[in-house]
């Protein structure tokens, strides 16, 4: 059984597995019944460590054990496949979830922030700094900098990226308003993306940068988060943003959007 490179790794990505699971994964698909011999051959995995690939693919759900001897395999639907991973990662991210929250009484949190305090002492403000990669990352550390917010938010995005945003962190902005925080929002305003900037015009002051194409955030005029990438012509697990943690570099450029903000054009709420 011949299986395209491309479409395995498809599978890899789609379904967290490892190469050898899709390889067995998929023989099992085209048998519908098959001994670990035999998807050993078809797959070309070693016969050494199919037993255990297939025991792997039955705790995920995949495929099902036939007792008997010899041991068959059975292959489920597509559809029921997809039906039982989505059931695990639920469960699974809602017991990570529960087990997470229950750190927050416990005296492991204390001990991660004592050693986090104490160390922070040492550490020169410039030297906050770091690069990071792929989207989610860059807005899950957006995200955290807005939550530890105090007195100001400064976001400058483009069209596309004001859309992303909403979902991502309007919660946070949200609650930063709650706080007393000054939010102001800079992106080019379309037809098509009109509707979310009212919807964070209830939250921050937002106004129409037109052609400026920019992407940054600042807050409290200390940290400093700037994408490196045009969003339109990369792919979101290749984008690329640094974090500086730098009053003097912080301040400098918010003083500058600042004149800046003076020629964009508010919306109507």
């Amino acid at each position: 059984m011949i299986v395209k490179e491309e479409f395995l790794s498809r599978l890899r990505k789609i379904f967290d597995l490892n190469l050898y699971e899709a390889k067995v994964w998929t023989a099992l698909l085209a048998r519908g019944v098959s001994t670990a011999g035999e998807l050993s051959s078809i797959s070309g995995v070693p016969r050494s460590r199919t037993y255990d690939i297939l025991e792997s693919l039955e705790r995920k759900g995949f495929i099902v054990m036939k007792l008997g001897k010899p041991i068959k395999f059975v292959a489920l639907k597509p559809e029921e496949v997809i039906e039982r991973v989505k059931r695990n990662l639920i469960r699974e991210a809602h017991e990570k979830s529960k087990r997470l929250e229950q750190l927050k009484g416990e005296d492991v949190l204390e001990e991660l922030r004592n050693l986090f305090e104490q160390g922070i002492k040492y550490v020169e403000p410039s030297e906050l700094s770091g690069s990071l990669r792929g989207r989610q990352n860059l807005y899950n550390h957006l995200d955290m900098m807005i939550r530890s917010a105090e007195k100001s938010i400064v976001i400058v995005t483009t069209k596309d990226g004001l859309n992303r945003k909403l979902e991502s962190l309007l919660p946070s902005l949200e609650k930063a308003k709650k706080r007393g925080v000054k939010i102001r929002i800079a992106a080019p305003i379309t037809a098509k993306n009109k509707n979310i900037a009212k919807e964070f015009s209830k939250v921050a002051e937002v106004r129409n940068t037109e052609s400026l194409r920019a992407r940054f955030c600042i807050v409290d005029g200390e940290q400093l988060m700037f994408m490196l990438m045009d969003d339109q012509t990369i792919h979101p697990n290749y984008d690329i943003g640094v974090w500086i943690n730098t009053e003097f570099f912080a301040q400098a450029l918010e003083q500058l959007f600042d004149v800046a903000w003076q020629k964009f054009k508010p919306i109507k709420k």
